[in-house]
């Protein structure tokens, strides 16, 4: 497995720990609320079959339905074969943003062009974060990697105080600096790090 840096992270070990996670969830559940107030664990399963084919395609510089629609527009439904689809998405889009000049130039994603280099950390922290989100969801445990959190941070960390940041995230939610890292980034993202299924 490739090193992830700073300047070329690498989206292996947060679309391991999706793949995982997502292996995880029994049918019962789908239906449990997620610390998205908008999914349910349905809805987020299927947002994230959306956003890995989206920012497969993003590191493919593939324009098109995929990467060119705004993921506020769209209702999210989670089609009878997710559990084979999902991981096959994962690995693809994994291997995507591992191939040569993936990172360089503009891409789209979201209806959005932009940095394929930050299209690449977006693409992560989409992943780590609603990783937290199923994991919490689901109850199920989840321990990133330092690497990829430190990614996510530096990506939100700087547009925490801007008040047109966007939907993108909700407003940040105040952690303690000594707080672990995750939490951080949690909070950075509009979430409640205390979030359970039971006080949602």
């Amino acid at each position: 497995m490739e090193t992830n840096t700073r300047d070329t992270p690498d989206l292996g070990q947060v679309a391991a720990g999706m793949a995982r996670l997502a292996a995880g969830v029994d049918d019962a559940r789908l239906e449990d609320p997620t610390p998205c107030p908008r999914y349910a664990v349905r809805e987020l399963l299927a947002h994230v079959v959306g956003l890995s084919s989206a920012f497969r395609d993003a590191a493919r510089k593939d324009s098109g339905p995929a990467t060119n629609t705004d993921p506020g527009t769209v209702k999210w439904v989670l089609d009878d074969d997710w559990r084979t689809r999902l991981p096959r998405l994962l690995d693809e889009l994994v291997a995507a943003w591992r191939a040569p000049g993936a990172w360089e130039g503009d891409t789209q994603a979201g209806g959005i062009t932009f940095p394929a280099a930050i299209a690449g950390r977006v693409a992560l922290n989409e992943l780590l974060v609603h990783g937290w989100d199923l994991a919490r969801a689901t109850g199920q445990e989840y321990a990133p990697d330092e690497a990829s959190l430190e990614v996510s941070y530096a990506l939100m960390a700087p547009s925490a105080d801007d008040p047109a940041r966007g939907g993108m995230f909700g407003p940040v939610v105040a952690v303690a600096e000594s707080a672990p890292l995750l939490d951080r980034v949690v909070g950075l993202s509009g979430r409640r790090p205390d979030w359970t299924a039971r006080g949602a």
